[in-house]
């Protein structure tokens, strides 16, 4: 006689339809009813040089399977995350935005209206990009004061030129057009390909830019003294936050940056410090990507650990 088997089913990683975390597929937004929702927005037509992160909703996806459907565990702290969250149902994964090609201003504006119906359902939004175009239109869906924060190795902060509204390039330039945002911080800024007039003009429109270097030598809490305590925040991570070591599957990578420990320590202390409203994470490319998908499952434990970091301040 063999062995009896567990009634539950063993939901191996490799198996089953794929939502983050194997959260419920929503794919009917108005009738979503959870705390946090994931939304992918498989776009990288605003990506000048290498295409190809188009796929990563999908593939970050596949790999958050790694991570199982009962939550992390920090063995360092002894501490739990998600667990509650999952096991009520009330993470939700609402599926991609409608993508048009080669019309990013339809594209744009489906992904405004989805991030409003999640908002207005009362969900956090969740957003897996793409590339980093996807900020902008995010937060045009936002009706309250929010403050930003942008974890990155670039500005993006580039000039209009050439009619080209939508780029990862020049998203963090709009965003001091939108009445709802309240401030500007751009963290782990380090590139030597920026350009001085957009550090300029980030600077003159109020943008604290802190430096990578500068950063660590002050600390997080001084780089985010200035948000009022408890104050709503969005928050825009990408994945070249982290040092280029860390991320082969990114095509803006550059040395200098993020350790992991670095990264989640800066993770915790903005959940810690203000009300998280909703985040991306964008700019991971599976084209580019080492065989065991090391990007890919790098932004699926960034997102699911910060997620458990908003949860817990909630709570």
């Amino acid at each position: 006689m063999g062995e009896i088997m567990p009634s539950s089913r063993a939901n191996r990683a490799f198996t089953g339809i794929v939502t983050f975390m194997r959260a419920p597929h929503c794919p009917d937004l108005g009738s979503l009813d959870a705390d946090m929702a994931i939304l992918g927005v498989p776009f990288d037509e605003g990506s000048p040089f290498a295409p190809g992160s188009r796929f990563a909703p999908r593939v970050i996806r596949e790999h958050s399977l790694r991570l199982g459907t009962s939550g992390l565990y920090d063995i360092e702290n002894d501490k739990s995350y998600l667990g509650d969250l999952l096991a009520r149902g009330r993470l939700a994964d609402a599926g991609d935005v409608d993508v048009l090609p080669s019309r990013a201003d339809l594209t744009m504006a489906n992904l405004t209206r989805d991030v409003g119906t999640i908002i207005g359902r009362g969900a956090m939004p969740v957003v897996i990009g793409g590339d980093h175009t996807i900020t902008f239109p995010i937060l045009r869906a936002f009706e309250a004061g929010v403050h930003v924060v942008q974890l990155d190795a670039h500005l993006d902060y580039g000039p209009i030129v050439h009619g080209m509204t939508y780029t990862n390039g020049q998203a963090f330039r709009h965003l001091h057009g939108l009445p709802q945002v309240k401030s500007l911080t751009q963290i782990g800024i380090r590139s030597w390909r920026d350009q001085r007039s957009n550090s300029r003009d980030a600077r003159k429109a109020g943008s604290r830019i802190v430096t990578m270097p500068q950063l660590r030598k002050d600390g997080i809490a001084a780089a985010l003294a200035h948000i009022p305590k408890g104050e709503a925040c969005y928050v825009s991570i990408d994945v070249d936050a982290y040092d280029m070591a860390l991320v082969p599957g990114c095509v803006s990578a550059e040395p200098g940056g993020f350790s992991f420990e670095e990264l989640r320590d800066t993770l915790a202390a903005i959940a810690g410090r203000t009300r998280v409203a909703g985040f991306d994470f964008v700019e991971v490319n599976p084209t580019l990507d080492v065989a065991t998908g090391l990007t890919s499952y790098l932004g699926a434990l960034t997102i699911a650990i910060f997620m458990g970091f908003i949860e817990d301040a909630r709570a």
